[in-house]
């Protein structure tokens, strides 16, 4: 249960006030949607996802759904997008 609880307080203490401003701050606006976003996609998307491959293909992928909420990708993910972004940004901007 102690573990549990860590996971959720690790989830939301990205959406505290004071992380949003620091992210605004480090790395300006596209920081802060890529962060929000990666959390949508990965709290929202990929259970979904999981839920139309579970009744579509085969019932195993409704194992993923809480699987997406308790796995946390955004120490890979923000990184790599904000990555891209500054690649995509010097060449077109």
């Amino acid at each position: 249960m102690g573990w549990l609880a860590h996971r959720l307080h690790h989830k939301v203490e990205h959406f505290t006030l004071e992380a949003l401003k620091n992210l605004v701050i480090e790395g300006g606006i596209p920081l802060l949607v890529i962060v929000i976003g990666w959390e949508v996609i990965e709290d929202v998307a990929f259970p979904i996802l999981f839920g139309l491959l579970g009744r579509w293909i085969h019932p195993v992928f409704y194992a993923g759904i809480p699987i997406a909420w308790i796995l946390c990708l955004h120490w890979l993910m923000v990184p790599l997008l904000w990555a891209l972004w500054l690649k995509y940004r010097k060449r077109y901007f």
